[in-house]
């Protein structure tokens, strides 16, 4: 995590602002760190929190974890689209529907 990113970091805002400056996977997992086990919400609307060890990310309702590179994927897919996905299969990765609605609380990605 970049040096003093858990002192900027004061609200959601904060969050967005800092990773919207410079929108990178680098950036992305630094802030997905500072939010391990807050509590997300999948489509259906099933409660989940994650965990980051190293380079993998590890939801409490899943066995197999999802890595930095995967959720890299997601990422530069979202941007392709535009930022707007209208579903977590839109984003083609293992994990979308994780990665999914903690891309739309960071508002990288919208759905319409």
């Amino acid at each position: 995590m970049e040096m003093g990113i858990s002192m900027q970091l004061k609200s959601k805002e904060d969050a967005i602002v800092w990773l919207k400056k410079d929108l990178t996977i680098d950036r992305l997992w630094d802030i997905m760190e500072f939010y391990e086990d807050f509590p997300f919400y999948t489509t259906r609307d099933l409660e989940f929190t994650y965990i980051i060890k190293g380079n993998e990310m590890f939801v409490n309702r899943k066995e197999k974890s999802i890595t930095k590179a995967t959720v890299g994927m997601a990422l530069r897919k979202a941007l392709v689209l535009g930022g707007i996905v209208p579903g977590p299969k839109k984003l083609g990765t293992f994990g979308a529907s994780y990665i999914y609605p903690i891309f739309l609380y960071f508002e990288i990605i919208r759905q319409k």
